[in-house]
């Protein structure tokens, strides 16, 4: 019976190969508290907190060998506004934006990229400066193509540079508003646009990190207020995934959920440029606007009561809203009855139910794969050890929700004793009856949005499979709108180095060394 629902939601699901992009949330964010540094990063001697402003400060006593920086490290931007008013006494400063950082070969709070330009004098207030790249890119009152060669033209006027000087209050504050969407950049000071700039360099950065200078050079103050960031819309044909990652639990090899996460951006940064991924690790992000202009969310982390959600139910809830696909990865579709639990219901279509759901480590064969559905395109039928999840809490006859991965646990699934996941009766029995259990599936909110579950994804070094690999990644494209090829995203091979970067554990016992890379080294044959 649950099948033939999952077939029938598998009419409905498939009707659209693409979904319109979710709505950004089109809201301004405050992203300095006016009372500390929290979130930000820089050099304490020359950072502070300051009459409700972020103070930069140099002195003729203790010069700076370098331009330096304050980092907003809570979070990358991509597209977005930002406003903010400065005022500034001396020297020269700006705001760093898509902004890149090399710290071993430059040192600490030293950064690149582009820089919307400010100074105490009447020459480079609101340019636009390529910071230890590509120097002056556009003066105040030009409009500008920068070309494929990275190199800058005038194309036009936004206004006298003379002009656009006296709008500009060289003793008090000022209202700074930077907008970044696509390859365009605009600048305005107090209302006025002062540089129009479109950037063709196939270099340019599509997103970075954000700062704030004080200048090498004479002694300089220089103070920010009042910082709001809005994230925007992505361009036509680009969807933004962002990626959490939980803590690192399990040990090595096992729960692996930053070095995973990095495998998958990494190979769809690489195969399928359609998905803009973001990533934060460590649980939730702490940045306040991190899924405001998201397509999607990708959650692989640790579940239960330490379940990174369980304090985010409504920026989750509010980007649903949205139209915006929600995925889990493992132990992050575990959550406790209640609203938890149903908010998974509605979001992605079910989740593990501590005392009906059960967790055995088993070797799944004979799978079946949804015929028809994106998420299965160009996936071959696999066999792999892994802790596969069943008997999920699924919706109510299984409404628009659709089985994508399944298969029969074996008898020994209940060898252990009954406990919160370990068995039960209702688990217990299904077994016995030889039930087809879903191991992944894919949903369909009514009011707009999709999402998936896979219960996969305990051993890391099964994220080496080709069909493993590339279900989940289809299922990723798929919720957030895209368009998954008709042969899947292609991706790999990825041999054992590659599936030894970024754990979060040392190599130990865990694992038999020699027959994991066997192992993998078998599957990076298979193709991609």
């Amino acid at each position: 019976m649950a099948h033939r629902a999952g077939t029938l939601a598998l009419a409905v699901l498939c009707t659209a190969a693409t979904l319109a992009a979710a709505r950004s949330a089109n809201r301004f964010v405050p992203i300095f508290d006016g009372v500390s540094l929290k979130g930000w990063d820089g050099n304490p001697k020359l950072w502070s907190v300051e009459d409700g402003a972020i103070v930069g400060r140099t002195t003729a006593e203790d010069p700076i060998p370098a331009n330096s920086f304050l980092v907003w490290r809570q979070g990358e931007l991509d597209d977005f506004e930002l406003r903010l008013e400065f005022q500034i006494e001396g020297g020269n400063s700006g705001v760093q934006y898509r902004a890149f950082e090399r710290p071993r070969e430059w040192g600490p709070h030293i950064l690149g990229g582009l820089q919307a330009d400010f100074e105490a004098g009447e020459r480079h207030t609101g340019g636009l400066y390529g910071e230890r790249s590509r120097r002056i890119l556009a003066r105040r009152g030009e409009k500008v193509e920068i070309g494929a060669d990275g190199k800058p033209v005038v194309t036009g006027s936004v206004g006298d540079p003379a002009e656009l000087q006296e709008k500009i209050n060289l003793n008090g504050w000022n209202r700074f508003e930077i907008l970044a969407k696509g390859n365009r950049y605009i600048h305005k000071i107090n209302g006025h646009v002062m540089v129009d700039v479109t950037d063709n360099d196939p270099n340019a950065p599509v997103s970075g990190l954000l700062g704030l200078q004080v200048h090498r050079g004479p002694p300089m103050t220089v103070r920010f207020r009042n910082i709001e960031l809005k994230r925007l819309q992505m361009p036509r044909g680009k969807r933004k995934v962002v990626f959490i990652g939980g803590p690192k639990s399990h040990g090595y090899g096992s729960h692996e959920h930053t070095a995973g996460l990095k495998l998958l951006i990494g190979a769809l940064r690489d195969n399928f440029p359609q998905i803009h991924p973001t990533a934060y690790f460590d649980g939730h992000p702490a940045d306040p606007t991190a899924l405001d202009n998201a397509d999607a969310v990708v959650l692989y982390s640790g579940g239960g009561l330490r379940h990174p959600w369980l304090s985010a139910l409504g920026d989750v809830d509010r980007m649903a809203a949205r139209g915006a696909g929600i995925g889990a990865i493992h132990f992050a579709v575990e959550l406790p009855v209640g609203e938890p639990g149903a908010k998974f219901l509605e979001w992605i279509g079910g989740y593990f139910e501590q005392w009906w759901s059960v967790n055995p480590h088993w070797m799944m064969r004979e799978p079946r794969l949804a015929e028809g559905h994106p998420i299965t395109n160009g996936v071959r039928p696999f066999e792999i050890h892994d802790e596969w999840y069943f008997n999920i809490r699924f919706r109510s006859g299984m409404h628009d929700v659709t089985p994508i991965l399944q298969a029969v646990p074996p008898p020994e699934t209940m060898n252990r004793p009954d406990g919160k996941a370990s068995g039960n009766p209702y688990a217990r029995a299904a077994v016995k009856r030889g039930d087809r259990q879903t191991l992944m599936w894919a949903s369909e909110r009514p009011g707009g949005g999709r999402g998936f579950g896979f219960t996969g994804g305990h051993v890391h070094w099964n994220w080496a499979h080709p069909s493993y690999r590339k279900l989940v990644l289809n299922a990723i494209a798929w919720i957030s709108g895209a368009e998954v090829p008709p042969t899947g995203i292609e991706s790999g091979p990825y041999g054992m180095e590659a599936m030894l970067q970024n754990q979060d554990f040392r190599p130990w016992g865990r694992y038999d060394q020699a027959e994991v890379e066997k192992m993998v080294g078998g599957w990076s044959k298979l193709g991609r």
